[in-house]
């Protein structure tokens, strides 16, 4: 299993990024996927968690109506669009992979047993 993040970068406040999240060695159709973030000094926290079938995705309020994730099962990449950042939104960001059912459990960080190396993206004028 593999995930390798890219698209991070330094943007000013108000502009957009998109991540990328390319994944190997399991056929993503068929798991969970996410976009986590974490902060220096903060717990890795779940913004764009899309359901096996992508049918749910979870967004925490923080990020809701700014960004969208896209899971492309025939590239096997999960993207993230980001929107209006915020200095609030500089912050590691990880995809991991699930193998959960339930659409409750998609948001905790402890149900992803595969993570990239992550991407940073920093929000700043």
């Amino acid at each position: 299993v593999q995930l390798v993040e890219s698209g991070g970068g330094l943007v000013r406040p108000g502009g957009s990024l998109e991540l990328s999240c390319r994944t190997s060695g399991f056929t993503l159709e068929y798991y969970a996927i996410a976009w986590f973030r974490q902060a220096p000094g903060k717990e890795r926290e779940g913004i764009a968690c899309i359901s096996r079938d992508s049918k749910s995705i979870y967004y925490p309020d923080s990020v809701k109506g700014r960004f969208t994730a896209f899971k492309d099962n025939g590239k096997n990449t999960v993207y993230l669009q980001m929107n209006n950042l915020k200095p609030e939104d500089t912050a590691v960001y990880y995809c991991g992979v699930s193998n959960i059912l339930r659409d409750g459990d998609l948001r905790y960080a402890s149900n992803y047993y595969s993570w990239g190396q992550g991407t940073q993206v920093t929000v700043s004028s």
